[in-house]
């Protein structure tokens, strides 16, 4: 999903837009590799590798890559179950403007 993510952060640059990882990479030496590598430029959490971690099992994530789509309120809304870029598209233009 990397150059997918990485397109979404080049698209929404300058918009209420945000993408956070959560890895299961076997150490955190190896995720910073792979950031460096693949030139992730979003933060990506370690969660100790596999599903086990904590962050996983608090939002019960059973397989990579899960995605969760977390709107402006907070709220996680359904839509990671339709066209993901639709779906973030009416996200970003959901947002009211800065006062």
């Amino acid at each position: 999903m990397y150059p997918h993510e990485r397109s979404l952060v080049q698209k929404y640059e300058n918009k209420p837009f945000a993408i956070v990882g959560v890895n299961s990479d076997p150490t955190p030496e190896f995720l910073r590799t792979v950031m460096k590598e693949k030139d992730l430029t979003w933060p990506s959490f370690f969660d100790g590798g596999g599903t086990g971690g904590p962050i996983a099992t608090r939002w019960g994530v059973r397989g990579w890559p899960t995605v969760y789509v977390i709107d402006h309120n907070g709220i996680i809304t359904d839509g990671h179950r339709g066209n993901l870029d639709e779906v973030i598209e009416r996200l970003v233009n959901e947002v009211p403007p800065a006062k």
